[in-house]
């Protein structure tokens, strides 16, 4: 059996991802677990999320169905913060006979599911046609990942993956401020990166994987494998754990990005890969945002943003001009594209006046006066006008990301790259 679940936290508590580690636990008195759990990570642009659109599954040998069925659902009423308007959760129980069946289509509802917007009603026709077990709670909209997470575990081998080891609080101290050692976490960063990545921000000297919300989660190390993860964590200092679980998941692998021929096919609560070329130099707005058009080749312009979380992102953002060609990727909504990375593929020349040189002396010639011209005092030579003279960009192709402390569950850092024909440069 295949086991779904999603939307049991709210922005002010509890996690999907803790009462997916407690039932890893729990449902081994049913049967047995048959692989690692999965954390999926859907659209990033959905409003009506509650925090980081996740949801996880698992994978259970068992002999007795309803009661798995039971505790799930009984798990859910317990921990499920339902009193949250956003929070609507639903679980989806897949059985064996049904994976053969299902398989190709949860794949095609997983990949829209990241990709683009599913409505609450398509989910629960999919149920209903497939003929499944399900729980809904309020609107059910918890169903739609809860089944987005079952078509993930059917399709393993289709979708690339990283893991991360989350370590959750004792329920005691949920809500209280987390007791941590902060110089640990940049020497398990030290000892680990790049295999693992985001567990801090060197450049702004932030420790990125510890959460400042009321949920349950201590921390999450992320990285390649469960052995690095596992080391990492094993050189954090910080409170007593109650439990842990090392999750295989979509983060960190840009399943979200759709690749767009032309600006006309961009759609707000999508995410996109668009190539463009610079039409008017960036500009600061209020809140330190830095805000730039990009055109394509049908001459359509949408704007880009290097929001001011991204902090120093934003200064590499200023020195583009007109004319620079580049590929942006980051999710759409007012109809601005939120930049995760860039790819600057090719620079504008930059040009600059000067007073002409003298053919002779090779000096820079002096202005005679107003609408007089240019005359070099050494040789006597004349010139009409100034010159134009390219200057050098203090800027090179390649790519570039947003800092850890800014950067979405889904975006590839480029660590993770494999472009070895193109310069990049990772931030730390």
């Amino acid at each position: 059996m295949i086991i779904g679940i999603d939307d049991t936290d709210s922005n002010e508590g509890m996690c999907t991802t803790y009462l997916g580690a407690l039932l890893l636990e729990e449902l081994q008195a049913y049967g047995t677990v048959e692989t690692r759990p999965l954390l999926i990570r859907l659209n990033p642009t959905i409003p009506y999320k509650t925090r980081g659109n996740a949801a996880v599954a698992l994978k259970l040998k068992t002999d007795c169905p309803e009661k798995v069925i039971a505790h799930v659902v009984s798990r859910i009423e317990e921990f499920a913060r339902m009193e949250c308007e956003k929070t609507n959760p639903g679980a989806v129980f897949i059985p064996e006979k049904a994976y053969g069946k299902l398989k190709p289509v949860l794949r095609n509802f997983l990949e829209k599911a990241v990709k683009d917007v599913i409505e609450i009603e398509e989910a629960k026709s999919l149920i209903s046609e497939s003929g499944v077990p399900s729980k809904g709670f309020k609107n059910g909209r918890g169903l739609i990942g809860a089944l987005a997470a079952c078509g993930a575990m059917l399709n393993l081998e289709e979708w690339d993956h990283t893991f991360e080891y989350l370590a959750y609080r004792q329920k005691g101290k949920w809500g209280t401020p987390r007791e941590i050692e902060k110089g640990s976490f940049f020497e398990a960063d030290r000892k680990t990166y790049p295999d693992t990545w985001d567990t801090v921000d060197l450049k702004n000297r932030l420790v990125v994987c510890v959460p400042h919300s009321a949920d349950p989660v201590l921390f999450g190390i992320r990285g390649k494998n469960p052995t690095i993860v596992t080391k990492a964590a094993s050189l954090i200092k910080a409170e007593p754990v109650e439990r842990f679980a090392i999750y295989r998941t979509n983060q960190g692998t840009d399943m979200h990005l759709i690749s767009a021929e032309s600006i006309a096919e961009i759609r707000d609560m999508h995410s996109y890969t668009l190539e463009g070329t610079v039409s008017t130099a960036p500009k600061t707005i209020h809140g330190g945002h830095v805000i730039f058009p990009i055109q394509d080749k049908e001459e359509n312009e949408i704007d880009c943003a290097a929001f001011e979380p991204t902090k120093n992102f934003r200064l590499l953002i200023r020195k583009l001009r007109p004319g620079d060609r580049i590929v942006v990727s980051g999710s759409v909504n007012s109809r601005t594209l939120n930049i995760e990375k860039i790819e600057i593929k090719k620079l504008a020349p930059l040009y600059r006046e000067e007073n002409p040189v003298c053919p002779t002396c090779g000096k820079h010639m002096k202005s005679s006066g107003q609408n007089q011209g240019f005359r070099c005092k050494k040789c006597g030579t004349q010139a009409t006008s100034k010159i134009l003279c390219e200057t050098k960009r203090n800027l090179t192709a390649g790519l570039y990301e947003v800092p850890p402390c800014a950067r979405r569950h889904l975006a590839k850092p480029l660590v993770r790259e494999q472009k070895s024909d193109i310069e990049s440069h990772p931030a730390r």
